[in-house]
């Protein structure tokens, strides 16, 4: 079933997007990776692109790369049509490209590989990010860990200074220090006027770095949103300590979803204004209340059920 999304929500005040999907729609058979998705990413910022294994994530990075053609629909990369495939292939030299499995020559070192990719675009930021992330050059890639490859893919896909960087789960493998490091770079990236566009299945990641989010289920999408509006029209996350159990047809109300009730604990999220969630309570024994704002993996998870796996796809 085609899902259509208002890609005006959230535009910024740049005039052209950097990334365009129309009615981007992929098949395989009788199953739709892409279903009529349509959106924009804007010019200098980070969008998180979210979904669990199968979504249809990668499908989209895909198409939008020209590694595979779409069966309806279309798209622009820095306005590049991705049918034009002349002029896909002038753009993505200034686009910087993260797969999520990397397709290394093992047998080579990762000097080898550098200097393969410095060949074909440039690379006038590679000292700059071998200062951030440390893969160890003088070793063939077959020796690397799932990490030190990572920061190898890293390297290559800014080191050309792109406009555009597309990303495939990028900070999988880091350890928490380089994670860290990789989600300040972005966002100097991005202050700096680089579009990001990114797949992630880390949800707290997004939260922290993205500007903007595009979830995908089943090949549609479902939502595109400002990350701060999502969380902000998502309710707020409570806990309520009762002085003793209670009767859940008296206390729950229908502004109240995914309830869960232990003992005398109740959590849920409230949809409805604190105020008027207060004026409610005040018919229970309560010892203690705690209010706050939704986590990311709380809102995915009414689009996708809290057993989904959220991996990536």
């Amino acid at each position: 079933m085609q899902t259509q999304v208002d890609a005006s929500e959230g535009e910024s005040n740049h005039d052209e997007p950097t990334i365009r999907l129309d009615s981007l729609t992929k098949r395989y058979g009788d199953v739709a990776a892409n279903d009529g998705i349509s959106f924009d990413v804007e010019s200098g910022e980070i969008f998180g692109y979210l979904g669990p294994n199968g979504a249809g994530k990668t499908t989209t990075i895909r198409l939008l790369l020209g590694l595979i053609k779409p069966t309806a629909g279309t798209a622009e990369v820095l306005g590049a049509d991705i049918h034009d495939r002349r002029a896909l292939t002038e753009v993505k030299a200034t686009i910087g490209y993260l797969p999520d499995t990397l397709g290394f020559e093992e047998r080579l070192t990762g000097r080898q590989v550098l200097d393969y990719f410095a060949r074909m675009r440039g690379d006038k930021r590679r000292d700059e990010l071998l200062d951030l992330f440390h893969p160890p050059l003088e070793k063939p890639v077959e020796t690397y860990s799932h990490g030190n490859k990572r920061m190898l893919g890293i390297v290559q896909a800014f080191m050309h200074d792109p406009d555009l960087a597309i990303l495939d789960e990028p900070t999988s493998g880091l350890d928490p220090l380089k994670q860290d490091r990789m989600h300040a770079f972005l966002e100097e990236e991005r202050d700096a006027g680089k579009t990001i566009f990114f797949s992630s299945h880390v949800l707290s990641e997004v939260q922290r770095v993205c500007d903007r989010v595009g979830i995908i289920r089943n090949g549609g999408l479902v939502v595109l949103e400002d990350v701060d509006d999502l969380l902000k029209r998502s309710g707020k996350r409570v806990r309520v300590q009762l002085a003793e159990p209670v009767n859940e047809s008296a206390f729950v109300t229908s502004e109240m979803i995914d309830v869960e009730i232990v003992d005398a604990t109740v959590r849920f999220t409230y949809t409805d204004k604190p105020a008027e969630l207060l004026e409610h309570l005040v018919q229970f024994a309560v010892e203690d209340v705690d209010i706050s704002d939704p986590e990311l993996d709380d809102i995915f998870k009414h689009y996708y059920g809290a057993d989904s796996p959220a991996g990536p796809g």
